[in-house]
């Protein structure tokens, strides 16, 4: 049993790696400013996406850790005015 749990382990640290690569290139492709506001928030709502095929069902989880950092960056860089 402690093989399949470390197994399971490693696999969702793995989930986790890709996760946080993706939003990080997110965030840094964000912060460039070369998007405008409406491709922005597609590219963060791909991203979204693709951390639910990693994490199905996680979806209040993406709302409340990485939408407030998208949209910090997206107000910063992509004001409305």
């Amino acid at each position: 049993m402690a093989i399949l749990y470390d197994s399971e382990v490693i696999e969702e640290n793995k989930r986790i790696r890709r996760l946080r690569l993706m939003t990080d290139l997110a965030c840094a492709l964000l912060a460039r400013g070369d998007l405008n506001r409406e491709d922005s928030w597609k590219l963060v709502e791909g991203v979204k996406q693709w951390a639910l095929v990693l994490f199905p069902g996680k979806e209040e989880a993406f709302e409340i850790i990485y939408r407030p950092r998208f949209r910090r960056i997206i107000e910063k860089h992509y004001p409305l005015h």
